[in-house]
């Protein structure tokens, strides 16, 4: 399932430090000066068992306030259509401002769940004077502290009763493969879908972000079916302030949870950037299959190593997870595009693939034997059982001892003993210990 979390508010309330917390990292720029956040900034968060996708959709600083605040009711705007739930911020130092009364005015007609968080309440004294918010119209509020993480448990327990859990029974219910082509804009994913079906589906042109929607197409030659989802590129940076970006980015994020195989198209001319590496990220962290396609690599001068050397500094640049299929292809040429989708069907297959208990421990058991895991407070760790766990992603229970003395230079050991055992390339590998 996909769920989309919306955070809004005026700028200097706190959203973007809310957002780090929510991912465990520090991914948004946090300052003190209103409107540092003037990207959106999106990942992936997981509460209690359940991950869902946040957006922050961050501020703008322009000199008329009149712009600024027909900005902001767009964003919120955007939020309220496309994000399942929304988190409203404010923040207690300032109090109820105009602008925190207009955007509660536009929340407040929405249908979808809105969260009223007051950042800043650290003591006794700012919950008492949190109590005003009530008046902007909502039942519930919550008092937290960005900073810190007080009171943000309860906001994310509220927000994760929304989310379904998946039914065990879905899990082996395999239907078409459906295979999302992403990236930043302009680097040929909709060139890609018009040369693998023979027709124009989509507009192609040299202005990045052509394509806003998702587009849907159901493949079936060559004895070959499955579903393409073209997607607006994923792009960092937004001069123009065009707030048709904001629905490309949530809609470009929902397809990778729709998709079961992500197809990173790069650049070959502009290599592998930070973008693309975060893009890469967040499908490995959704737990996609991926496979990267640069494309492009007609116009490129070619040497005697040139594939091999640019593969090489690739797969650096998206350590840990280097374990792709990397495939230098054309879409203006058509070549090895096919090939592309050959390797993503056995992406496909490998992240369905069910392992059989006996012959998982049989060769796994055989592994850690090899090489034992770190002695701990002078005990030995004994890992006695290996299991694939029943979930979308591929995991493996591990069950010990020791479950929670063992770490990731031993895990990552035992990550690339499956890896080179049985064919996982281009799926990402959860691993978990579990008390034995």
């Amino acid at each position: 399932m996909s769920y989309t979390v919306a955070i809004v508010g005026r700028p200097n309330v706190g959203k973007s430090t809310f957002f780090n917390r929510m991912l465990e990292q520090r991914k948004a720029i946090v300052d003190d000066v209103s409107g540092v956040t003037r990207d959106r900034q999106y990942g992936v968060s997981d509460w209690n068992g359940k991950t869902f996708n946040v957006i922050d959709t961050g501020g703008f600083v322009h000199d008329s306030v009149d712009v600024f605040e027909v900005e902001i009711r767009k964003q919120v705007k955007i939020a309220i259509e496309e994000a399942d739930s929304i988190v409203f911020m404010v923040e207690v130092e300032t109090g109820i401002t105009p602008l925190d009364e207009a955007m509660a005015n536009m929340l407040r007609q929405s249908k979808k769940p809105v969260y009223l968080a007051v950042n800043k309440v650290d003591n006794h004294k700012r919950e008492m004077e949190a109590t005003e918010f009530y008046s902007l119209g909502f039942d519930t509020l919550y008092n937290i502290s960005s900073i810190s993480g007080s009171g943000t448990g309860e906001l994310l327990d509220a927000i994760c009763k929304n989310i379904e859990t998946p039914k065990e029974d879905d899990l082996d219910k395999v239907e078409l493969p459906k295979f999302a082509i992403i990236g930043q804009p302009n680097v040929g994913k909709s060139s890609l879908l018009n040369a693998l079906i023979g027709q124009e589906r989509t507009i192609v042109s040299n202005i990045a972000g052509t394509t806003r929607d998702t587009i849907h197409t159901h493949y079936n030659l060559y004895n070959k079916e499955f579903v393409l989802i073209d997607t607006a590129g994923i792009r960092k940076k937004n001069k123009d302030k065009d707030d048709l970006e904001f629905y490309s980015i949530i809609r470009a994020i929902k397809a990778m949870d729709e998709a079961d195989v992500c197809l990173l198209v790069i650049d070959a001319e502009k290599g592998i950037s930070a973008q693309d590496v975060n893009i890469f990220s967040l499908a490995a962290r959704k737990g996609k299959g991926i496979v990267v396609l640069v494309n492009k690599w007609d116009t490129m001068e070619k040497s005697t190593n040139t594939a091999r050397d640019y593969e090489a500094d690739l797969k650096r640049k998206i350590a840990p997870f280097s374990d792709v299929p990397v495939l230098f292809i054309s879409a203006k040429e058509k070549t090895r595009i096919f090939k592309a989708i050959e390797i993503g069907l056995q992406v496909f297959e490998s992240k369905n693939r069910r392992i059989p208990t006996s012959k998982l421990n049989e060769v796994m058991l055989k592994a850690v034997e090899n090489y034992h895991a770190p002695v701990v407070r002078g005990h030995t760790v004994k890992i006695k059982f290996i299991t694939q766990i029943p979930t979308h992603v591929t995991s493996f229970a591990f069950f010990t001892n020791f479950p929670d003395d063992i770490k990731m230079p031993y895990r990552n050991y035992l990550e690339n003993q499956l890896r080179s055992h049985f064919d996982f390339k281009g799926v990402p590998i959860r691993i978990f210990f579990r008390k034995k």
